[in-house]
Protein backbone atom coordinates (compact mmCIF):
# COMPACT_ATOMS: atom_id res chain seq x y z
CA UNK A 1 0.00 0.00 0.00
CA UNK A 2 1.15 3.25 -0.66
CA UNK A 3 2.10 5.81 1.84
CA UNK A 4 -0.42 8.82 2.04
CA UNK A 5 1.03 12.17 1.81
CA UNK A 6 0.25 14.61 4.73
CA UNK A 7 -2.23 16.87 4.06
CA UNK A 8 -1.15 20.65 3.51
CA UNK A 9 -2.40 21.87 6.61
CA UNK A 10 0.17 19.17 8.40
CA UNK A 11 2.88 19.52 5.38
CA UNK A 12 2.38 23.26 6.62
CA UNK A 13 2.29 22.98 10.25
CA UNK A 14 5.61 20.83 10.05
CA UNK A 15 7.30 22.44 8.41
CA UNK A 16 6.82 26.05 9.01
CA UNK A 17 9.60 28.24 10.03
CA UNK A 18 9.29 30.12 12.88
CA UNK A 19 7.25 33.51 12.54
CA UNK A 20 10.55 35.65 12.16
CA UNK A 21 12.03 33.89 9.76
CA UNK A 22 8.22 33.34 7.33
CA UNK A 23 7.98 37.10 7.76
CA UNK A 24 11.76 37.95 6.45
CA UNK A 25 10.67 35.01 3.38
CA UNK A 26 7.87 37.39 2.45
CA UNK A 27 9.59 40.80 2.44
CA UNK A 28 12.25 38.80 0.64
CA UNK A 29 9.78 37.95 -2.26
CA UNK A 30 7.95 41.17 -2.34
CA UNK A 31 11.29 42.99 -3.06
CA UNK A 32 12.34 40.41 -5.40
CA UNK A 33 8.56 41.16 -7.44
CA UNK A 34 9.47 44.90 -6.72
CA UNK A 35 12.80 44.82 -8.90
CA UNK A 36 11.15 42.40 -11.83
CA UNK A 37 8.39 45.08 -12.21
CA UNK A 38 10.96 48.14 -12.35
CA UNK A 39 12.72 45.84 -15.39
CA UNK A 40 9.72 44.87 -16.94
CA UNK A 41 8.58 46.57 -20.20
CA UNK A 42 5.42 45.26 -21.25
CA UNK A 43 2.06 46.51 -19.84
CA UNK A 44 1.22 42.50 -19.41
CA UNK A 45 3.98 41.22 -17.44
CA UNK A 46 4.03 44.98 -15.25
CA UNK A 47 0.20 43.77 -14.17
CA UNK A 48 0.90 40.55 -13.56
CA UNK A 49 3.86 41.39 -11.18
CA UNK A 50 1.55 44.26 -9.59
CA UNK A 51 -0.92 41.75 -9.01
CA UNK A 52 1.28 39.07 -7.05
CA UNK A 53 2.89 42.18 -5.25
CA UNK A 54 -0.74 43.48 -4.03
CA UNK A 55 -2.27 39.55 -3.25
CA UNK A 56 1.73 39.06 -1.20
CA UNK A 57 0.89 41.89 0.19
CA UNK A 58 -2.40 41.95 1.59
CA UNK A 59 -1.91 38.61 3.18
CA UNK A 60 0.88 39.61 4.47
CA UNK A 61 -0.25 43.00 5.88
CA UNK A 62 -3.27 40.55 7.53
CA UNK A 63 -1.47 37.65 9.24
CA UNK A 64 0.81 40.11 10.53
CA UNK A 65 -2.33 42.11 11.68
CA UNK A 66 -4.10 38.89 12.54
CA UNK A 67 -0.98 36.76 14.48
CA UNK A 68 2.14 38.38 15.19
CA UNK A 69 1.04 41.69 15.99
CA UNK A 70 -1.15 41.27 18.66
CA UNK A 71 1.29 38.55 19.90
CA UNK A 72 3.75 41.48 19.94
CA UNK A 73 1.95 43.39 21.54
CA UNK A 74 1.09 41.07 24.06
CA UNK A 75 4.41 40.02 25.18
CA UNK A 76 6.78 43.30 23.96
CA UNK A 77 4.41 45.46 24.96
CA UNK A 78 5.58 48.29 22.55
CA UNK A 79 2.85 50.15 21.73
CA UNK A 80 4.15 53.02 19.80
CA UNK A 81 6.05 50.53 17.72
CA UNK A 82 3.00 48.38 16.92
CA UNK A 83 0.63 51.36 16.35
CA UNK A 84 3.72 52.72 13.55
CA UNK A 85 3.34 49.32 12.48
CA UNK A 86 -0.17 49.18 11.54
CA UNK A 87 -0.31 52.75 10.36
CA UNK A 88 2.10 51.80 7.50
CA UNK A 89 -0.01 48.91 6.50
CA UNK A 90 -2.99 50.99 6.48
CA UNK A 91 -0.90 53.49 3.95
CA UNK A 92 -0.04 50.56 1.94
CA UNK A 93 -3.32 49.25 1.55
CA UNK A 94 -4.71 52.02 0.66
CA UNK A 95 -2.39 52.25 -2.46
CA UNK A 96 -2.79 48.62 -2.92
CA UNK A 97 -6.43 49.59 -3.80
CA UNK A 98 -5.81 51.87 -6.09
CA UNK A 99 -3.25 49.85 -7.84
CA UNK A 100 -5.79 46.57 -8.23
CA UNK A 101 -8.35 49.37 -9.39
CA UNK A 102 -6.08 50.59 -12.44
CA UNK A 103 -4.05 48.95 -14.81
CA UNK A 104 -0.58 49.71 -16.71
CA UNK A 105 -2.12 52.02 -18.98
CA UNK A 106 -2.93 54.77 -16.64
CA UNK A 107 -0.77 57.29 -16.23
CA UNK A 108 0.15 57.53 -12.31
CA UNK A 109 0.28 53.29 -12.50
CA UNK A 110 3.77 52.85 -12.64
CA UNK A 111 4.66 56.09 -9.78
CA UNK A 112 1.98 54.27 -7.53
CA UNK A 113 3.93 51.01 -7.40
CA UNK A 114 7.13 52.88 -7.17
CA UNK A 115 6.19 54.38 -4.06
CA UNK A 116 4.19 51.36 -2.97
CA UNK A 117 7.95 49.85 -3.31
CA UNK A 118 9.33 52.70 -1.07
CA UNK A 119 6.56 52.59 1.44
CA UNK A 120 7.58 48.56 1.81
CA UNK A 121 10.90 49.17 2.01
CA UNK A 122 10.58 51.55 4.76
CA UNK A 123 8.36 49.30 6.29
CA UNK A 124 10.61 46.22 5.95
CA UNK A 125 13.40 47.96 7.38
CA UNK A 126 11.51 49.20 10.67
CA UNK A 127 10.63 45.87 11.29
CA UNK A 128 13.89 44.23 10.44
CA UNK A 129 16.41 46.51 12.01
CA UNK A 130 18.54 46.15 14.96
CA UNK A 131 15.93 47.14 18.04
CA UNK A 132 12.84 46.99 15.32
CA UNK A 133 9.92 44.73 16.21
CA UNK A 134 11.74 41.62 14.70
CA UNK A 135 14.87 41.64 17.09
CA UNK A 136 12.19 42.94 20.02
CA UNK A 137 10.46 39.58 19.42
CA UNK A 138 12.96 37.37 19.25
CA UNK A 139 14.29 38.88 22.37
CA UNK A 140 10.93 38.47 24.37
CA UNK A 141 9.53 35.02 25.24
CA UNK A 142 6.88 34.84 22.54
CA UNK A 143 7.03 31.40 21.18
CA UNK A 144 8.12 32.32 17.41
CA UNK A 145 7.44 29.20 16.36
CA UNK A 146 4.14 28.14 17.46
CA UNK A 147 3.26 31.66 16.10
CA UNK A 148 5.34 30.82 12.36
CA UNK A 149 3.09 27.57 12.32
CA UNK A 150 -0.15 29.91 12.81
CA UNK A 151 1.19 32.02 10.38
CA UNK A 152 1.71 29.57 7.80
CA UNK A 153 -1.90 28.13 8.21
CA UNK A 154 -3.14 31.56 7.84
CA UNK A 155 -1.51 32.58 4.71
CA UNK A 156 -2.18 29.22 2.71
CA UNK A 157 -5.72 29.69 3.54
CA UNK A 158 -5.58 33.16 2.80
CA UNK A 159 -3.52 32.68 -0.68
CA UNK A 160 -6.57 29.51 -1.44
CA UNK A 161 -9.15 32.43 -0.81
CA UNK A 162 -7.82 34.86 -2.87
CA UNK A 163 -6.82 32.27 -5.82
CA UNK A 164 -10.25 31.22 -6.39
CA UNK A 165 -12.32 34.09 -5.40
CA UNK A 166 -12.52 37.80 -4.88
CA UNK A 167 -8.67 38.83 -3.99
CA UNK A 168 -9.70 42.82 -3.80
CA UNK A 169 -10.83 42.31 0.01
CA UNK A 170 -9.17 40.50 2.46
CA UNK A 171 -10.90 38.15 4.29
CA UNK A 172 -12.05 38.66 7.91
CA UNK A 173 -11.77 36.22 10.35
CA UNK A 174 -11.23 38.19 13.60
CA UNK A 175 -10.17 41.57 14.55
CA UNK A 176 -7.77 42.27 17.23
CA UNK A 177 -9.52 44.79 19.24
CA UNK A 178 -5.72 47.13 19.10
CA UNK A 179 -6.07 47.40 15.92
CA UNK A 180 -7.93 50.77 15.11
CA UNK A 181 -8.20 51.48 11.05
CA UNK A 182 -7.60 55.04 9.91
CA UNK A 183 -10.97 56.69 8.58
CA UNK A 184 -11.99 56.72 4.96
Amino acid sequence: MAARKPTSKARSATRSPDAVTLLKQDHRQVEEWFDSFEKARTPDRKQKLASQICTALKVHTQIEEEIFYPAFLQQVRDEDMHHEAVVEHDGAKKLIAQIEASSPEDDYYDAKVKVLSEMIKHHVKEEEQRGGMFAEAKDSDMDLKALGEQLAQRKEELMSEMEGGDSSRPVSRRRQAHHQPAAA
